[in-house]
């Protein structure tokens, strides 16, 4: 199932706005992080985005959010798509005190590593990230594994073709991943688990209904 996300305008955020929220560190803590990911308490108003439970996902021009969902709208894979390079979203649950990406990292380098593939960690914008040549049917693809430590969540993004050796090409993908939204919810959970992600229902009745029609194949582009 594929959202087609379209408006005027990007209005994409500096890259240097985390440099200026460290470096000014009492006036961010003031007025809130100047970009995302941001937990659902801090993030700012007037912001179109996909609801899809745990996570929002903002509206970025030319940015496609392609969903895996089961027939009861659960959903199991988040992928946002801008021309040859794609973006894999997922969030989990953290405790509260020590944030779980220093882990999740080394385990995910382990499991490459364990695959014959070798991974090259390499400092960026969120901090440390990983980059690795993995083969696919298609062919070798490179990825870059990136996360973000939040209030009790952890984001992690697989960037994929062009955005994934060049992280100035990410651009549109970039700025949806500094505009998302977790909602973690009050909800105990354990630590690493999978936070949930349901279609929204309008959107999960129309596929229904598409389903119930017999159409063949995936269904066509829903404009949310």
């Amino acid at each position: 199932m594929i959202f087609s996300r379209k408006r005027a305008g990007g209005g994409r955020q500096g890259r240097d706005e985390r440099a200026t929220e460290v470096l000014d560190g009492h006036d961010a803590e003031a007025s809130g992080p100047e970009r995302g990911p941001y937990d659902v308490a801090e993030a700012p108003d007037g912001v179109q985005r996909l609801d899809l439970g745990s996570l929002q996902i903002p509206a970025v021009a030319d940015v496609e959010v392609r969903v895996q969902a089961d027939p009861e709208g659960v959903i199991q894979q988040v992928v946002l798509v801008y021309g040859e390079s794609a973006l894999q979203l997922g969030v989990f649950a953290a405790p509260r005190s020590d944030g779980i990406w220093d882990e999740v990292r080394e385990e995910i380098r382990q499991s490459l590593f364990n695959d014959g593939v070798a991974a090259q960690e390499v400092q960026g914008e969120y901090g440390p990230e990983l980059r690795a040549r993995v083969r696919t049917p298609d062919g070798l693809t490179d990825l870059r594994f990136v996360g973000v430590d939040g209030p009790r969540w952890m984001v992690r993004g697989v960037f994929q073709g062009a955005a994934a050796t060049d992280p100035a090409a990410a651009g549109p993908l970039a700025e949806c991943l500094d505009g998302l939204v977790v909602d973690r919810g009050q909800e105990a959970k354990p630590v690493r688990e999978p936070l949930p992600l349901r279609l929204p229902r309008e959107v999960a009745e129309q596929a229904g209904e598409q389903a119930g029609e017999g159409a063949p194949g995936a269904p066509g582009p829903i404009e949310a």
